[in-house]
């Protein structure tokens, strides 16, 4: 019978007597009376010889986000005898990662005796109720007697596995019962001052016992009638912590070793290529390479699946691992595997993976207070697929032809030009087919005229969705949008152009060295006093007339140029005339800085450095192209001086 079982008997016992249950705490006879029958059930039933270790608790109730990183002291061969002797008890504490916590238990005070004990300590305690929820083993040292004593906890050491680095750590120390009327518990560290790591709530109402001292080495909780909440302090790598208990009658403390936590995952992205197909996950010791927690899927279904939360109480590099299991269909390499790792307690710091491509990754050490969870995500390796559609009206022009693509940065993963006239397509064009890429590297789906195509002459519009139900990739919405694919995933892109009509002006500007005062027109050079020719040519590739007289070049004249007054500036007309008229009085000048506005001045002598912009405004309507070839254009010449 444990001893649970002594305090349930306990609660049934005063219930029987007329006093609920609870009442423990509130200084009465009737709790004296608990007290001997703890003890008594505490005699009978202690504790056999087992391992000593630590866990984290099983559910967080309303303790912090950081919960999972408190490894409560399993106190199963806390023997109070020993401890009361002069040289104490010497306790070791295998840890989780590896690591050795030892120290020496020295209890001095005539009362209260200590046992170890479950968690909550009694159907009131905070700590168990409220928050760290099933904490396993014997976590809490527990009195049944009223009196004071002291546990001075020394030569407090975490030993590292090979490989590992103790930086700091936080030992922990936790009311474990409730602190009532005449009670009062007394902490003091010779490491870092202590940190108020959790305010447990109460199981009922919002009494909390006054506490001072948070912030120095000694915090002194002190007792406050009804039913109370509890509170867990922390102090960073001390050797030396001393707990004062001064019990009514029931009084208990817990003790954990905080430092970081990380739970491994492994999620099954779409369908296995085979239902024999298995994967073990594991964390592993950097520097032995021995698996320190592990996990295995199973079945058929996609998880995820988890390793329990493993707590480190020391510096060590881990490497995570993914391997496929015996008895798996396929190798590893069938599969695309990216992991990404998240802090449940805080900031994700950069240097953790995120949608990392990896089957084993070395993420060195958790820092102090994380709480990871970290995922493999497996799946087929992902494809891509971008294809060509037409909307209504088909082609603007017969000839027009489109090439999609996906991208990498500069290069060409895969590309299709369409064949077709009108609104057909012809079967196996316009169409990258599913097409391997790599999970977690960033591709972009676009296109690109072919031949004489003037993509200016359609509305792009993309769509794209996802064959892995489930999938959470986020898809582009515009043409060149990014995506970054996960395994599994295969995603088709479709680029829809509907045709539009609207005038669409290119510009084009050459200039070529007509002379110059050395060479004279003979293989001329780009040298002061050299003379060069202009020509802005503008062509309307869209299939919209332009508005009438709206056509309007402005050309900036470089500062070390001077205008050739006595060249006039001509305007010629392309293979497909443009449509428009001409006159020396559509050409205006300007001086004014920047050469945009006050198209108003005269240019004077052979050349005029004062001329800064030149404006032409032919009249007339420029027409239409009316085909891939057929461009309505027209080109400006004129010319200056290398001043």
């Amino acid at each position: 019978m444990a001893q649970a079982a002594c305090k349930g008997l306990a609660n049934r016992l005063f219930t029987m007597i007329g006093y609920p249950a609870g009442m423990f705490g509130t200084g009465s006879s009737l709790r004296r009376l608990m007290a001997m029958l703890l003890m008594i059930c505490g005699m009978m039933w202690s504790a056999g010889a087992q391992a000593q270790n630590c866990a984290p608790a099983g559910n967080q109730g309303t303790a912090p986000a950081s919960w999972q990183t408190y490894c409560w002291l399993n106190l199963a061969n806390y023997n109070d005898a020993t401890a009361r002797s002069a040289s104490g008890q010497n306790l070791s504490f295998t840890l989780p990662d590896g690591s050795t916590l030892t120290f020496n238990a020295r209890v001095t005070g005539t009362n209260p005796a200590y046992v170890a004990d479950d968690a909550p300590s009694w159907v009131g305690a905070a700590v168990g109720n409220s928050a760290f929820l099933n904490i396993p083993g014997r976590p809490v040292l527990y009195s049944a007697q009223s009196g004071t004593s002291t546990i001075a906890i020394t030569n407090i050491a975490v030993t590292p596995p090979a490989g590992g680095g103790v930086t700091v750590y936080s030992f922990v120390v936790a009311d474990a019962e409730s602190s009532n009327d005449g009670e009062a518990l007394r902490f003091t560290t010779n490491g870092g001052a202590w940190q108020l790591l959790d305010s447990v709530p109460p199981i009922s109402g919002s009494t909390m016992p006054p506490i001072s001292g948070v912030g120095t080495s000694n915090v002194t909780i002190t007792g406050a009638p009804g039913t109370v909440g509890a509170y867990i302090v922390g102090s960073n790598s001390p050797t030396s912590v001393t707990v004062q208990t001064q019990s009514g009658g029931l009084q208990g403390v817990m003790f954990a070793i905080r430092f970081a936590t990380i739970r491994l995952q492994t999620q099954i992205l779409g369908t296995r290529l085979s239902t024999a197909d298995q994967f073990t996950f594991q964390i592993a010791s950097t520097g032995t390479g021995a698996t320190v927690s592990s996990g295995t899927t199973s079945g058929t279904g996609t998880g995820p699946f988890s390793t329990a939360p493993l707590n480190m109480a020391a510096g060590i590099p881990i490497t995570l691992r993914v391997a496929m299991t015996g008895g798996s269909a396929n190798p590893l390499t069938a599969y695309a595997s990216i992991l990404g790792c998240t802090n449940t307690s805080g900031t994700t710091r950069p240097a953790l993976p995120t949608n990392t491509a990896t089957t084993n990754l070395n993420i060195g050490q958790l820092e102090f207070g994380e709480s990871l969870v970290c995922t493999f995500s497996l799946g087929a390796p992902p494809r891509l697929r971008v294809r060509k559609l037409l909307g209504s009206g088909g082609r603007r022009f017969g000839t027009d032809q489109f090439t999609v693509r996906i991208m990498s940065g500069a290069s060409v993963i895969a590309s299709s030009t369409t064949i077709g006239s009108g609104g057909t397509i012809n079967s196996g064009t316009g169409d990258t087919t599913l097409t391997l890429v790599n999970a977690s590297q960033g591709y972009t789906v676009d296109e690109v005229a072919a031949g004489t195509t003037v993509l200016g002459n359609y509305t792009a519009a993309l769509s794209c969705s996802n064959a892995t139900v489930g999938s959470t990739t986020p898809l582009p919405t515009t043409v060149g949008g990014a995506i970054t694919l996960r395994p599994g995933d295969q995603i088709t892109c479709t680029i829809t152009n509907t045709r539009r009509s609207m005038a669409l002006l290119e510009i084009e500007k050459t200039s070529a060295v007509i002379s110059d005062p050395v060479n004279g027109t003979v293989n001329p050079k780009l040298i002061p006093g050299a003379v060069v020719e202009y020509a802005i040519t503008v062509r309307n590739v869209g299939a919209g007339a332009v508005d009438a007289s709206s056509v309007v070049v402005v050309d900036i004249m470089p500062a070390e140029m001077a205008y050739a007054v006595t060249t006039p500036v001509t305007f010629t007309n392309g293979a497909t005339a443009s449509g428009l008229s001409f006159a020396s009085s559509n050409v205006t000048f300007s001086q004014a800085p920047g050469g945009t506005t006050n198209f108003t001045y005269t240019p004077t002598g052979t050349f005029d450095g004062q001329v800064t912009g030149i404006r032409i405004a032919p009249t007339g309507t420029m027409a239409a192209a009316t085909s891939g070839t057929a461009q309505p254009s027209f080109t400006i010449r004129f010319r200056a001086r290398i001043e």
